[in-house]
C-alpha cells in the first residue's frame, strides 16, 4: 500500500452566494456567469499567486497555496476583482462568493487533498458574508501586521461536526476603484455623501402586532432625509425584511451599501412613549450615538421631527436646520389619518390583490378623515398607477385621470413632496403622453428629493419614452441603488431594463429584465420588456417561450389594443412592437 503523501498547505474554500436560487431563477446565465469568472478571473489570479485549484464543486471551488500569507492576498484580491465583474449584472442574479481560509497539513492523493484541516476551511467560508473572506488563527498568525490590523475578531466558534471550537478572523476586502459602486458612497463620477438606511423599529407590542406608530416614526424619518442633498437614503422598502429579526447593522450596511445604520424601538406605557435610536457607523461598527425620546402619544409628529433633526446634524453637519425643516413632511392633523394611511402602506408594499384592494379602502378613508393631509392623496396617486400599469385596469383611461387628479391634490397640499410631483409626471409621460410636462414635473421631484427612488425611476421612463437612452440608463441605475431590496425591486429593474433595450444595450435589457421577471412572475410590463429584448438579441426561442408565459398572465392580451395605448415615440414604438409580434403574441 502506497504510502500517505502530507503536506502543509493554505486551503481556500470558495462557495457561491445562494446558488440553488440562481440556478432556479436564471439557470443558464448563471452557469455561464460562473463558469466566465472561473475561466477568466479566478483560474488565472490562482495561478498568478502560484496556487493550484484542485477541483470545481459546481458552485465554487477549493484551492490550494504553499503560505498563508499568499493565499490570503489572493483571496482578497479575488473577492475585488469578482465584484468589480459583477457589478453590472442585477443584484437578484450577480454571483457573489464567501471564502475560508485555513493552515494545516492536508492528506494529497489522486490531485486531491484531504483531512480535518480542509474540513474547517470548508465549514469556516460558510459564516462568511457574502463577499468576505473567513481565516482562521493558524493563518492569521502568519500574516504581516497590516493585514492583521485589518482583521475583525469573531472569537471562537464551534464548527459543525468539529469537536475543537477554532478562532476565526474576519477579513473585508477594501472596495475597488475600479467599480462603479462603492461601499457606503454613491456611484463613481459623483461625489461622496454620506448614505444611510433606517431599519424598522422595534416594538413591545405583542408578536406578529402591527405597530404603526413604529412604522410611521421609520416613514416620517426616512421622508425628511430623502429631501436632502447631503444625504444618499436607501428607501423604506428596501429595509422591510430586516423587520422580521434583530440585524447586524454591518452586515446590513454591507448589504445595502451605506455608511450609516439608524435601529431603533418604539415602547408603549398608555399614552406614554419612548422612542429610542441607535446610529452605528458600519464601517468600523462605532456606535455613533444612542439616544431616547420621550413623550406622550399627541407629541408623536414632534419627536419624529426632533430625532430627523439630531440624526442630521450628527452625520451632515453643514445641512442648515431651515433647509431640513423644509424637507420634512407636513404633519396630518389626525392621528386616526395618519394610522389608516401607515395600513394602508402596510398593505400597498404586499403586491396582492387582496391586499391592494383593501390599501385604496384605506387612503379613500384618510382623506375623508383629513382633507387637508397630502400624503394619502399621493399613494392614491400611486394606487391607481399600479394599477393600469402592473395589476390590470379595467378602464385604463378613467384610472390615469384619478392619478393625475390624486397627484395634483397632493400637490395643492404639499407642492414639495417629491413623490406626488414623480407620480404626476409619470401619469403625463405614461398615460396621457404630454411629454414636456412631464419631464418638467419629474425634474422637479428630483430637486425635492435627491433620494427617491422612485423619482429617479419614474424619470427613466419618460426619458426612454422618447428615446434619450443614455440618460434614461444612468437615471434608472440611481433608482435601483436607492431601492436595492424594495418590495417594488422588480419595477426599478424593469424599467432599468426598458432603459437599456432603449439604449440598444439588448444583452444587458435582457439581463435586467430577466432579474426583475424572477422578482414577480406576474408583472406583465416586465415581461413585454423581456421578449422585446429577447428578440432584439436574437435569442428568438426563449423570447417564444416568455411570450407564452406572458398569454398566461394576461389571457386576454392583444397587440392592436396594447399598441394604441403603447407610450414609446417612432421608431422605437416600431420596433417594439414588431419585436412582440415576432415573438407569437396574438394580434
Amino acid at each position: 500500500m502506497p504510502q500517505v503523501q502530507r503536506q502543509v498547505a493554505a486551503i481556500l474554500v470558495a462557495d457561491v452566494v445562494g446558488y440553488t436560487r440562481l440556478i432556479e431563477a436564471a439557470e443558464e446565465e448563471t452557469h455561464r456567469h460562473l463558469m466566465q469568472l472561473l475561466v477568466e478571473v479566478i483560474e488565472p489570479a490562482i495561478a498568478g499567486h502560484q496556487g493550484k485549484v484542485v477541483k470545481n464543486t459546481g458552485d465554487g471551488f477549493l484551492a490550494i497555496f504553499a503560505n498563508a500569507g499568499t493565499a490570503t492576498t489572493c483571496a482578497m484580491a479575488l473577492q475585488r476583482a469578482i465584484s468589480a465583474a459583477t457589478a453590472r449584472q442585477p443584484p437578484s442574479l450577480r454571483l457573489t462568493f464567501r471564502m475560508g481560509i485555513n493552515f494545516s497539513t492536508v492528506i494529497v492523493e489522486n490531485d486531491d487533498v484531504f483531512g480535518d484541516g480542509v474540513n474547517v476551511a470548508a465549514r469556516l467560508q460558510a459564516y462568511a458574508e457574502p463577499g468576505d473572506v473567513i481565516v482562521s488563527q493558524s493563518v492569521i498568525e502568519k500574516l504581516e501586521s497590516p493585514v492583521r490590523r485589518m482583521a475583525v475578531d469573531l472569537g471562537e466558534l464551534q464548527l459543525r461536526n468539529h469537536r475543537q471550537p477554532v478562532r476565526v478572523f474576519a477579513l473585508r476586502p477594501e472596495p475597488n476603484a475600479s467599480s462603479p459602486q462603492r461601499w457606503g458612497e454613491t456611484a463613481v463620477g459623483e461625489e461622496a455623501r454620506p448614505s444611510i438606511a433606517v431599519l424598522p423599529f422595534r416594538t413591545n407590542h405583542p408578536e406578529g402586532a402591527a405597530d404603526y406608530v413604529a412604522l410611521g416614526v421609520v416613514d416620517a424619518i426616512v421622508h425628511g432625509l430623502s429631501g436632502l442633498k447631503e444625504l444618499f437614503v436607501i428607501s423604506r422598502g428596501s429595509t422591510l425584511a430586516y423587520g422580521r429579526r434583530r440585524a447586524d447593522p454591518i452586515a446590513v450596511g454591507r448589504k445595502l451599501g451605506v455608511r450609516y445604520i439608524l435601529a431603533g424601538g418604539v415602547l408603549h406605557a398608555g399614552n406614554r412613549l419612548r422612542i429610542n435610536t441607535e446610529l452605528t457607523d458600519t464601517h468600523n461598527g462605532t456606535i455613533v450615538s444612542n439616544d431616547n425620546h420621550d413623550g406622550s402619544s399627541a407629541e408623536l409628529f414632534d419627536l419624529q421631527d426632533r430625532i430627523a433633526l439630531k440624526l442630521v446634524k450628527t452625520i451632515a453637519p453643514n445641512v442648515r436646520e431651515r433647509e431640513l425643516k423644509r424637507s420634512l413632511r407636513k404633519h396630518s392633523s389626525s392621528m386616526t389619518a395618519y394610522d389608516l394611511l401607515l395600513q394602508a402602506l402596510d398593505l400597498l408594499y404586499r403586491m396582492d390583490a387582496d391586499s391592494f384592494r383593501a390599501a385604496r379602502g384605506l387612503l379613500q378613508q384618510a382623506i375623508a378623515l383629513d382633507p387637508g393631509y397630502a400624503p394619502p392623496y399621493t399613494y392614491a396617486a400611486l394606487w391607481h398607477v399600479f394599477r393600469v400599469g402592473e395589476i390590470g385596469s379595467p378602464d385604463p383611461d378613467a384610472d390615469a385621470r384619478a392619478a393625475a387628479d390624486r397627484a395634483s391634490a397632493a400637490l395643492e397640499r404639499d407642492g414639495n413632496d417629491a413623490l406626488a410631483l414623480a407620480i404626476y409626471g409619470h401619469v403625463q409621460a405614461f398615460l396621457l403622453r404630454d411629454t414636456g410636462t412631464a419631464l418638467r414635473f419629474l425634474d422637479r421631484a428630483i430637486e425635492a428629493g435627491p433620494s427617491v427612488a422612485m423619482a429617479w425611476t419614474m424619470s427613466s421612463a419618460a426619458r426612454g419614452f422618447v428615446g434619450d437612452g443614455a440618460l434614461a440608463v444612468a437615471h434608472a441605475e440611481r433608482g435601483q441603488r436607492l431601492a436595492p431590496a424594495d418590495p417594488y425591486t422588480f419595477w426599478h429593474e424593469g424599467i432599468l431594463a426598458q432603459a437599456h433595450y432603449v439604449n440598444r444595450d439588448y444583452e444587458q435589457a435582457v439581463t435586467w429584465a430577466r432579474s426583475a421577471v424572477a422578482q414577480n412572475r406576474s408583472i406583465r410590463f416586465t415581461l413585454r420588456t423581456l421578449i422585446a429584448s429577447l428578440v432584439a438579441a436574437g435569442r428568438q426561442a426563449e423570447a417564444e417561450a416568455a411570450a407564452r408565459h406572458l398569454v398566461q398572465v394576461q389571457p386576454d392580451f392583444r397587440l392592436g389594443t396594447y399598441a394604441q395605448r403603447c407610450p414609446f415615440v417612432e421608431p422605437i414604438l416600431g420596433n417594439w412592437i414588431a419585436q412582440l409580434r415576432a415573438s407569437g403574441l396574438p394580434e
